[in-house]
């Protein structure tokens, strides 16, 4: 039984290690997403039409490795593309600006049809993810 019907998500807050060259990532790679940065100092929100994604200085010691996605916590954070086009271009943006890409934009028949994404990782090493798909 459904309870309330959610549209979306409407935001996620990310700590991060480093703020401002996690500023500068996020600055990129949302802006080239389609998003906005809003005016703010501690907590830095970009908007995006349905989602808000914001970053903060993390407060607390992470593990001296690193991020690692398959502790408790986040696995990685994925955003839909319209095409398979636009996950090449953003592949290319990607490789441009010199960021980490995990994965090469390919086909994944394992997540599902049509499944077509770019892996890639921010300044601490949390996987991200442009993937555009069929849906089943």
């Amino acid at each position: 039984m459904t309870l309330v019907k959610a549209a979306a998500i409407d935001h996620i807050d990310l700590s991060v290690g480093d703020l401002p060259r996690s500023i500068a990532f996020y600055d990129a790679v949302l802006t080239a997403l389609g998003f906005r940065r809003l005016p703010g100092d501690e907590t830095i929100i970009w908007r995006g039409s349905q989602t808000e994604l914001a970053i903060r200085a993390a407060t607390s010691p992470g593990p001296s490795s690193g991020y690692d996605r398959y502790r408790v916590g986040l696995h990685h954070l994925a955003f839909r593309a319209d095409s398979r086009d636009a996950v090449d271009r953003f592949h290319a943006f990607l490789l441009q600006k010199g960021f980490e890409v995990l994965d090469p934009p390919a086909e994944y028949p394992d997540y599902g049809g049509g499944y077509y994404a770019v892996f890639f990782a921010d300044p601490d090493g949390m996987k991200l993810e442009l993937v555009h798909r069929t849906w089943d």
